[in-house]
């Protein structure tokens, strides 16, 4: 008899915390995914995409039977309709934080759940406004390390938290993995939490 309840199409560290918080049990599925956006995409249906191209990537490469659900997520940082992913290097992710210093910005997560027969996908969007940033405060978070594989170029559960004037929406959901939306996908497929 399985111990856990999904698999995780994730790589994610936040995105397992954040199932363990909820109690959900998982097995981990290394799945391979191009994140480049196609011509003329909106950050929704890029988020959805690849969502669901995690899921069902990681469903592909389970055994024929397999009962577990896969869960597939996908979060993206949006300025003036501009899709901000992971920083490519120090320089990205300094003009990351120069764009987001001072406004407000949208982060898009996208969750679904793979079984043979369907795929559900979920988008949660929450609104974030930072302070002014300035270059030094830019740079010396930079140099922390925590902002080289977020999107956006900064983690809501680490230090970038002290930019945040206003937040909007789901913690969780800025997080990587929005778990209202994922206990109601959860629900959807049979799997309670209580």
């Amino acid at each position: 008899m399985a111990t856990f309840q999904i698999y995780l199409a994730s790589a994610s560290p936040r995105r397992r915390e954040l199932l363990r918080q909820i109690g959900i049990t998982f097995c981990l599925l290394q799945v391979v995914v191009d994140e480049t956006a196609l011509p003329g995409e909106n950050p929704h249906d890029y988020v959805v995409r690849l969502a669901r191209a995690k899921a069902q990537t990681g469903w592909q490469t389970l055994n024929p039977g397999q009962r577990h659900p896969v869960l597939g997520a996908d979060t993206v940082v949006v300025v003036e309709g501009a899709i901000l992913g992971k920083p490519r290097d120090r320089a990205d992710g300094l003009a990351m934080l120069a764009r987001l210093s001072g406004r407000e910005h949208q982060v898009l997560t996208a969750v679904a759940l793979a079984t043979s027969v369907q795929v559900t996908v979920k988008v949660q969007e929450s609104r974030v406004r930072f302070r002014e940033l300035s270059p030094d405060e830019c740079s010396a978070y930079w140099e922390t390390g925590e902002p080289g594989d977020k999107a956006g170029g900064y983690g809501i559960q680490g230090r970038a938290a002290t930019f945040i004037t206003e937040l909007r929406g789901s913690y969780s959901g800025v997080m990587g993995l929005p778990l209202f939306e994922t206990a109601e996908l959860l629900r959807e497929f049979g799997l309670h939490l209580f």
